[in-house]
């Protein structure tokens, strides 16, 4: 299979995938990066839903072979799991990065809009909004530098007018 029918085959299983589904994985997956295991009952306190709606849908994602759940056990991605959940992080990431940086959005509303957005955009438009984004930070005029004397304070670069 080439690169190009790989990444279409991914993007039609993610598409199968609802909003709820992916806050699954992504929250398993900060779990695990935090605190190394992710539990039922963290997943159920980070989105703030019931323990049982996390029961149910880790049975779903079990059967799409996103997840490794057993009951009264850790919960665990699986490699394609994980992939899904890192590029859901990665939506999110960017999208607030976007909001933030170039748009201005104060940091809690960029966080919620972030959270729609990464469900609710194609492919093709977060590619090029990835790219715009990185682009126009790289391109952002930076401050001058500025030097620390000898003695330890601070000394701002001189304005030329």
């Amino acid at each position: 299979m080439t690169k190009r029918n790989e990444e279409i085959t991914e993007r039609e299983n993610r598409e199968e995938l609802t909003s709820n589904m992916e806050d699954y994985l992504e929250v398993i997956m900060n779990l695990q990066d935090e605190q190394k295991v992710a539990r039922v009952k963290d997943v159920a306190s980070r989105l703030k839903v019931k323990m049982p709606s996390v029961t149910g849908a880790m049975k779903c994602l079990a059967e799409k072979g996103l997840v490794n759940y057993e009951r009264y056990s850790y919960l665990t991605l699986t490699e394609a799991g994980e992939k899904i959940a890192r590029e859901i992080h990665d939506r999110h990431k960017t999208f607030y990065t976007f909001l933030t940086e170039v748009l201005g959005v104060n940091r809690q509303t960029a966080e919620l809009d972030a959270c729609r957005l990464e469900h609710a955009t194609s492919y093709q438009t977060f590619q090029q909004l990835k790219k715009f984004t990185s682009e126009y930070i790289q391109n952002q005029v930076k401050p001058p530098a500025t030097r620390v004397k000898n003695d330890g304070s601070v000394k701002s670069p001189t304005p030329r007018y």
